[in-house]
This record gives C-alpha cells, sequence and structure tokens, in this order.
C-alpha cells in the first residue's frame, strides 16, 4: 500500500497504524528523530534505519541511538547512501519518506522510486504536499494502473532507469 499525506501527525499516525511490532522501517527524512522516536516507543522489536542530511540531524539522533536504530547522516539521492543501506537491510517492511515538506515533489517521487523498487516494502508512507496536491487536483483515465505492494509493482524488477540522470543513480537492480 502506497499512502500520501501531508500532515505530519498524520504522517505518523500512518506508519504506527500500518507497522507491526518486529518490522523493518526505513526512515528517509528523518530529521531530528521526532517520527523515529514514535516508531521505537511503540514497536520495541522492529529494526528502523533512519536517514537525513540535515546538520540538525546527527546531534539529535544521537540522542535516541539504540540498538535497534541505525541512523546515517546523509543525502538519500547519492547511490552510496543507497548501497550503505542495502548492505545492512535488503528489504523492508515500511519506506517511509518525509522530504522537504511540501517541496521538490519531483525530488521525492524519483527517491520513492528507486527507494521503493530497491526495497520492496509492504507500505510506503510519503509526506509532501506538492505529490498530494497533484493526486487530489488530476483526472485519472480509464487505464488501471494500480499497486497493492508499497512500491510500484509494473516496475517490480525493472531496476533502477538511466533517465534519473540528476541522482548518478546507475545500477541494475540490487539483488
Amino acid at each position: 500500500m502506497i499512502e500520501l499525506c501531508y500532515d505530519v501527525k498524520k504522517y505518523r499516525q500512518k506508519i504506527l497504524e500500518l507497522a507491526q511490532n518486529g518490522d523493518s522501517v526505513i526512515e528517509l527524512g528523518c530529521h531530528v528523530g521526532n517520527t523515529t522516536r514514535e516508531i521505537l516507543d511503540n514497536f520495541t522489536d522492529s529494526k528502523i534505519i533512519a536517514l537525513d542530511n540535515s546538520p540538525e540531524a546527527s546531534e539529535k539522533m544521537g540522542e535516541i541511538a539504540c540498538e535497534n536504530l541505525v541512523f546515517i547522516n546523509a543525502d538519500v539521492r547519492l547511490h552510496e547512501t543507497l548501497l550503505e543501506v542495502y548492505s545492512r537491510m535488503q528489504k523492508c517492511d515500511i519506506l517511509a519518506i518525509d522530504l522537504g515538506g511540501g517541496y521538490h515533489p519531483d525530488t521525492v517521487f524519483k527517491v520513492f522510486y528507486i527507494w521503493s523498487s530497491t526495497f520492496k516494502p509492504k507500505h510506503t508512507i510519503i509526506r509532501n504536499r506538492g505529490i498530494l496536491e497533484f493526486v487530489n487536483s488530476s483526472k485519472t483515465s480509464a487505464e488501471d494502473y494500480s499497486s497493492v505492494e508499497g512500491y510500484l509493482e509494473s516496475y517490480h524488477d525493472a531496476g533502477i532507469p538511466p533517465q534519473i540522470k540528476e541522482f548518478n543513480l546507475w545500477t541494475p537492480s540490487l539483488k
């Protein structure tokens, strides 16, 4: 299932509704760890890899460090970051994406596509006003392209497309 929202409270609520104890979670855009902390408080056996590139993140994430949490201070658009996370976890149950709030929906979508295609989550929750506004403002055709998983099933094993050159992510499917 792929869920979109903008309100941070709804974003966190949706993560807590979909997650189960023992799930593996990749959180892209954890910032200072408020969402991470809620996941850790509610799911004591879950494994979380949280990523953020902001200067404020490292110190705050260090304050909630525990054995179930790996924090990586890195840019999620970079191939090296994807490989580092993949070396630790090849699949996840929940992919949570909160990058830029309402800004850069194109970047958020590309990050979603690459990370969800790689980790094939059961659920993806994206917090981004621009994507939500686009979806809520558009009319759909009679063509049925839908996914019940947390990734786009029509691209299940397509790998990372070379069109996304600004990310420098030229890699076949990670298997």
